[in-house]
């Protein structure tokens, strides 16, 4: 399962962050979210270790979903040092999200 993401912990769990992270930003509500959830959960278990791999939901964490800009979701951030390096907006195949988180290593 992949590491939730909150308001409360983006600074600790994101920013200061020594590996590159993923980031889904998603709705209970949003049918495309869904679809990549799954995708999410199981490149959370495949880059353990390497890459940081989690979800924020967008309801209950307005806050860094304003920070960001976050208008669609699904968006997925790609951060790196802090710093969004990439950003995959809508769902994809998994090996578009595998390929980015590659790229960051």
């Amino acid at each position: 399962m992949a590491v939730e993401i909150t308001d409360a912990n983006f600074e600790e769990v994101v920013l200061k962050s020594d590996k590159p992270v993923l980031v889904d930003f998603w709705a209970t509500w949003c049918g495309p979210c869904r679809m990549v959830g799954p995708i999410v959960d199981e490149l959370h278990t495949e880059y353990e270790g390497k890459a940081v791999v989690g979800k924020v939901d967008v309801d209950s964490n307005p806050g860094i979903s304003a920070k960001y800009g976050i208008r669609n979701i699904p968006t997925v951030l790609f951060i790196k040092n802090g710093e969004v390096v990439d950003k995959q907006v809508g769902a994809a195949p998994k090996k578009t999200y595998a390929d980015k988180i590659e790229a960051l290593l």
